[in-house]
């Protein structure tokens, strides 16, 4: 059932971010809940078991319709933080195999992220769109209508350009006023060191960095059976033609060098590293937000 909610395929057909939000969040909570280890999620969601006295006013509906058992929404101010989300829009960003795109999938990670942060533990959440430069930035905030608005700069991004970490990075050290979360999702195509030297400076007063490593299935591990041509997606001009052998072998072993390479350099600088494959459903990008807010608290 879980499956249903969080399946990328699925998702793709729903109109709406704001719709797509909901029903990833909705279902990751419920099935959370259903979980044996529900203590845990419990003190993530912000949840805790009906009593009898409490105010239905702040029971969740929407999981006892999934569940058949009431919890609360629990909102405890000594308990909110910043969540910040660094969205890559490079022209990179466009491919996809499947019936959704890398893009595709990164916006609805950015927005069940936002979803949650802002719906659900009332934290203050914010977004960096960037290609490379800054393409949007709406500063993090708690204040009425920053869902929608976080949500509708999402939805508006399109893949374009090249990608320059540089930039963006540099203007978010600049409105580093308090610790927070910082979410940052990109295929990462650039070198590692480069990638950890440019990202490692965010954990600056005691920032909490994720770095959502967002490739397709075919990037992982290609699969065809002819010879192909593969055309930059940043650069047309820069193509190569790529046989079965090469990819089942060389490509495989210097994708999964690469993949290693910056897990290892990133959690080497203390920034959590976690692979997102766009064939995948969702809840393990959110299960490792809730982990990393929950060392915030």
């Amino acid at each position: 059932m879980l499956q249903r909610f969080l399946d990328p395929a699925t998702l793709a057909s729903i109109s709406g971010l704001d719709l797509v939000a909901k029903t990833v969040v909705d279902g990751f909570v419920a099935g959370l809940h259903r979980s044996p280890d529900f203590g845990f999620s419990q003190e993530f969601a912000e949840y805790r078991a009906y009593t009898q006295g409490d105010d239905l006013r702040h029971v969740d509906w929407n999981v006892f319709a999934r569940t058949d058992r009431c919890y609360l929404k629990r909102y405890r101010g000594e308990t909110n933080t910043r969540l910040l989300v660094l969205l890559d829009t490079s022209g990179s960003m466009g491919y996809g195999s499947g019936s959704i795109t890398k893009i595709d999938y990164a916006r609805y990670v950015a927005a069940s992220l936002v979803y949650m942060a802002s719906s659900l533990q009332r934290d203050a959440a914010g977004l960096i769109v960037f290609d490379e430069d800054v393409a949007d930035y709406v500063a993090p905030s708690t204040r009425q209508g920053q869902l929608f608005r976080l949500l509708h700069a999402i939805e508006k991004v399109q893949p374009s350009a090249r990608t320059d970490f540089t930039k963006p990075f540099i203007h978010f050290q600049n409105f580093l006023h308090r610790r927070g979360i910082v979410v940052v999702i990109s295929d990462f195509y650039a070198d590692p060191d480069s990638i950890v030297r440019t990202i490692e400076p965010l954990r600056y007063r005691g920032n909490e960095v994720i770095l959502f490593h967002t490739l397709d299935p075919q990037e992982i591990a290609p699969k065809f059976r002819q010879p192909v041509l593969l055309v930059d997606m940043e650069n047309a001009a820069e193509q190569m033609e790529v046989s079965p052998e090469y990819a089942r072998h060389e490509y495989r072993a210097r994708v999964d060098a690469h993949l290693s390479n910056l897990r290892d350099k990133a959690r080497g600088a203390g920034l959590d590293y976690f692979l997102m494959d766009t064939g995948r459903p969702l809840d393990e990008g959110l299960r490792e937000y809730l982990a990393i807010r929950r060392r915030m608290l």
